[in-house]
């Protein structure tokens, strides 16, 4: 039950990471890869909105700003997967 539970939470860990690349091309994404896409947006989104409301984006730049829900997300995920190994 251990090794299932680290197994999904490393493939969400992936995902988000492959979601936080792929969000601004989603229009462009081939059928299969857009069936993927979905399936994590459908995880992501909703715990992403909800922390969008605590964690603003970080100015970078000029007009350049980080998504902070995204990186607490992936560290929270990568806590998980430590505190549980």
């Amino acid at each position: 039950m251990k090794s299932l539970l680290l197994v999904f939470l490393n493939l969400l860990a992936v995902g988000l990471f492959l979601y936080s690349k792929l969000l601004p091309y989603k229009a462009q994404l081939a059928p299969q890869n857009a069936k993927v896409f979905r399936f994590f947006n459908a995880i992501f989104e909703p715990v992403l909105k909800f922390m969008r409301n605590i964690f603003k984006p970080a100015q970078v730049g000029s007009g350049l700003a980080i998504d902070m829900a995204q990186v607490f997300l992936f560290m929270l995920l990568l806590l998980l997967i430590q505190l549980i190994r």
